[in-house]
């Protein structure tokens, strides 16, 4: 994955932009600068939660690209309630913004949110999840199938095609809980038939996430292999193995195989250490600079079409009036090795988010 800075034109101006809507630019709705010149764009940003790593990141990078872009931004935190981003969305679009960056967690719920603003011609643009009802301007986000896909076959090969793993779910009402599930199932089943997987619905939620190990491995205790999809469950994951004897380096024939979703800096460090086995980096990073990117081409009046862009990433359509913007999200291991087909990146390389953060 390369980590390219552009200047705001390039940033504005990916491969897929429609040439007819790529020239000229509108005027923003909010902030000062100098007399005669275009006012800033205003653009509410809305944080889905502050209760992990993965997400506290994605909150500092996201002034940082709202700066290089010129864009004022209004930001609220909707804490994984959808109810609370319903209000939030309102009290945005009360304070004059022209665009709205959004996670929702529960993709079902956030339909009449996105409706509303489609009305107020507010064009929002998703990070992370994609909406199963209704429209946006973009959805910027990875391949969440490709997460469990990566997963299994990390796993399946380390376990050479046998044993049983659990695999620690986020929250099914979420599109990324059900497309890691269901691609890590489908990839289990046709490609490692002799793995038992134990699927434990976690919610996003650590405390749970451990309960539900710890139940799984008192009756299996012979489990080999773990599957988080998510950083969430990585604290009580490892304090789980540790009181089982089982947080040991993993050329010992006691190692539990772990693999997580996000790339945080910690995961990278227990990588390194041999705590966990690996990780499929999400950028936090180009989640941020380009959700914001894309909420100010929406202002200025831009468009997009499936296709390559110049950001190393693939917009394609989901649906009508749905384009996602597919960011890359590299396997991480100890070695770097490939795995069932799935090249990985080492730890240690300068090209991941999680190493660059400061």
């Amino acid at each position: 994955m390369k980590h390219r800075r552009f200047a705001l034109a390039a940033a504005l101006a990916m491969s897929g932009c429609l040439a007819a809507a790529c020239g000229g630019g509108g005027t923003g709705g909010g902030g000062g600068g100098e007399k005669g010149a275009p006012a800033k764009p205003l653009i509410g940003v809305d944080y889905p939660r502050s209760d992990t790593d993965f997400w506290n990141s994605y909150i500092r990078y996201v002034p940082r690209f709202g700066g290089e872009l010129g864009a004022d931004l209004k930001t609220t935190n909707s804490q994984n309630d959808i109810s609370t981003l319903t209000a939030n969305v309102q009290s945005l679009v009360g304070q004059g913004v022209r665009g709205i960056v959004m996670a929702p967690q529960d993709t079902a719920a956030v339909a009449p949110t996105l409706q509303q603003l489609e009305t107020k011609k507010i064009p929002a643009v998703l990070v992370d999840t994609r909406p199963d009802q209704g429209n946006a301007f973009m959805v910027v986000r990875a391949d969440n199938r490709a997460y469990g896909e990566k997963a299994c076959r990390f796993l399946g090969e380390k376990l050479k095609g046998n044993g049983k793993v659990v695999m620690l779910q986020g929250d099914l009402a979420s599109i990324n809980g059900r497309d890691r599930t269901e691609a890590f199932n489908e990839c289990m089943k046709q490609n490692y038939p002799q793995i038992k997987v134990f699927g434990e619905a976690a919610n996003w939620d650590g405390a749970v996430a451990a309960q539900k190990l710890s139940t799984v491995l008192t009756a299996n205790p012979d489990v080999k292999g773990v599957y988080m999809q998510s950083s969430f469950a990585l604290a009580g994951t490892l304090q789980v193995l540790k009181q089982r004897g089982l947080l040991v380096k993993p050329e010992d024939p006691k190692h539990v195989f772990v693999v997580s979703n996000d790339g945080i800096p910690q995961e990278l460090k227990d990588i390194a250490s041999g705590d966990i086995d690996a990780t499929v980096s999400q950028p936090a990073d180009l989640y941020a600079k380009w959700a914001l990117s894309y909420a100010k081409a929406a202002i200025d009046g831009k468009t997009f079409q499936p296709g390559k862009t110049d950001h190393d990433s693939t917009i394609v359509q989901v649906r009508a009036g749905l384009l996602e913007d597919q960011l890359s999200a590299p396997l991480v291991t100890a070695d770097g090795g490939t795995y069932g087909g799935v090249p990985s990146v080492k730890h240690d390389d300068k090209s991941l988010w999680g190493n660059n953060l400061n």
